[in-house]
């Protein structure tokens, strides 16, 4: 999706803010109110966002990965946002993951993709895979409790599960060699 190049403004606008929750795991309402007030120096001189969820007013503080930067820049001089003193143009919820649904049409993706899609793979595939630690995950996600971040690495034993299985399936044959150049 990310290298997709989309020919309409509005299905460009909204893959890029759902690829900048893929990397920030900012849910809808959170991305909806991010202003300049939210992006601070964080304690490794780098960008950060620091924003109180709305759903449970918890802290969350997000280093700003690289492809997130420059989301945020690419939309930097848009007068519309800076009248707002908004930092992306997000529409409502419904317009976002109706235009998502034809962008994965696009893409070719056969999963019912929703903007909530973002803040999972924000957990999983960008933070979790690769071996953020699931207290730091669970810090960035603004989460009161471990246990609801322990829902994702779940996920990912599922994953890891279904994975080494389809490889047993590959190895049973070399396994089967082994086994008939013995009774040889």
């Amino acid at each position: 999706m990310v290298e997709k190049e989309l020919h309409t403004e509005r299905l460009d606008q909204v893959k890029d803010i759902f690829i900048f929750c893929c990397f920030t795991g900012l849910a809808y309402s959170d991305v909806k109110k991010l202003s300049a007030n939210n992006v601070v120096i964080g304690i490794d001189g780098g960008k950060w966002i620091k924003i109180n969820r709305s759903k449970t007013d918890t802290r969350s503080n997000i280093p700003i990965l690289p492809t997130a930067e420059a989301i945020l820049e690419k939309y930097a001089d848009d007068s519309e946002i800076q009248r707002n003193q908004l930092l992306l143009p997000v529409l409502s919820n419904q317009k976002m993951n109706a235009y998502l649904k034809e962008i994965a049409d696009l893409c070719k993706i056969n999963k019912n993709l929703t903007f909530h899609l973002a803040r999972h793979t924000f957990a999983t595939t960008v933070t979790l895979s690769n071996g953020v630690p699931i207290e730091s995950v669970s810090k960035m996600l603004g989460h009161k409790s471990l246990k609801t971040t322990q829902h994702y690495a779940k996920i990912l034993d599922r994953k890891v599960s279904d994975d080494m299985l389809a490889l047993k399936d590959k190895l049973t044959n070399y396994s089967n060699v082994f086994s008939a150049s013995k009774s040889v």
